[in-house]
């Protein structure tokens, strides 16, 4: 039994206060051994030929896109470069054609990323519970996805045929469609735009649920057999646990696909190549640096893009947070 006399023999000790991560990071100054500054300029010489790639192919092309923003400098043209400030900027903001493009880049992405998003949801958590064939399955759903994007497209292209095409001849056979009547969904107008989605979601779907499952993978089974016992649905299972720990791998996913999306060329482009229908960011930009070698005013429209970009993944990391342990 403890009595007052005990309690009061007792050395009451301050709490040792917590060193925060910032100053415990200034008080490590380095390696205090000869060994350790050894070891950690043979780290550094490891790193300097990744380094001196990432600055080659990345960095520097990104500053000298900057740059060439806001000259008037073309392609093969004997004229004198000079800085135009932000007329490049200006020019682009007052063309129609941009804004049309920048519709539907925002149409395109938004509409096959929530697509893919639930989709690949959905086929993950599918192939992630035990049935027989489980292997095959896996493997088969990466088939569009290891499709080259160009052969998709043309592949595409021919079963979306009016005369031909095979989606037109299921669709007649199943009575949707009169025999006489050869839809073309490429061409009108009315459907392009949810043509392009669908062959995207097509593609692309099998890689969102490929990083979903990776997700999903390192979810201890614990987890899911003590919600059963607490007497947890499967909804309930889903919403309350499943989703908030697979927040991570869903916004890899997102930014991913979001960044992918956002810069589409070469699936729109041999379809459809430069019409206003679905003319996007990107070909608008190629447009300008190719077809008009306005290398200035491309530069200005690729700036753009980067700036959208970015702004995308940071209101992602902001809607989505992640608790860091």
């Amino acid at each position: 039994m403890v009595t007052e006399t005990d309690i009061s023999a007792v050395e009451v000790r301050p709490a040792t206060p917590r060193i925060s991560d910032k100053k415990r990071f200034s008080a490590w100054s380095g390696p205090k051994t000869a060994v350790g500054r050894q070891q950690e300029r043979l780290g550094w010489l490891l790193v300097l030929p990744s380094l001196i790639v990432v600055f080659a192919v990345a960095i520097y092309p990104l500053f000298e896109t900057f740059r060439l923003s806001f000259t008037n400098q073309r392609l093969a043209s004997p004229r004198e470069v000079r800085n135009v400030g932000w007329e490049n900027y200006s020019n682009l903001l007052e063309d129609d054609l941009w804004w049309t493009a920048l519709q539907n880049t925002l149409i395109f992405t938004v509409s096959a990323v929530t697509i893919e998003a639930v989709l690949g949801m959905i086929v993950a958590l599918t192939i992630h519970s035990s049935f027989r064939g489980r292997g095959l399955v896996r493997t088969s759903m990466l088939v569009p996805w290891a499709i080259p994007t160009v052969v998709s497209a043309l592949l595409w292209e021919w079963m979306l045929n009016d005369r031909y095409g095979v989606v037109n001849s299921i669709l007649i056979r199943l009575g949707i469609f009169a025999e006489d009547r050869n839809f073309s969904w490429i061409t009108n107008k009315a459907t392009v735009m949810a043509s392009v989605i669908a062959i995207d979601v097509w593609k692309t779907t099998p890689f969102m649920a490929l990083l979903l499952l990776a997700g999903l993978q390192i979810i201890p089974g614990d987890v899911y057999e003590a919600a059963y016992v607490d007497g947890a649905s499967k909804w309930q299972q889903f919403w309350q646990m499943t989703l908030p720990l697979i927040k991570p791998a869903l916004l890899v996913a997102l930014i991913f696909r979001t960044m992918d999306s956002f810069r589409v060329f070469d699936l729109i482009y041999v379809l459809k190549q430069g019409s206003t229908e679905t003319i996007t960011v990107a070909i608008y930009t190629q447009q300008l640096l190719l077809q008009a070698n306005r290398l200035g005013a491309g530069s200005a429209a690729a700036v753009v893009v980067f700036l959208c970009i970015g702004l995308m993944v940071f209101g992602y990391s902001r809607l989505i947070t992640v608790e860091e342990n």
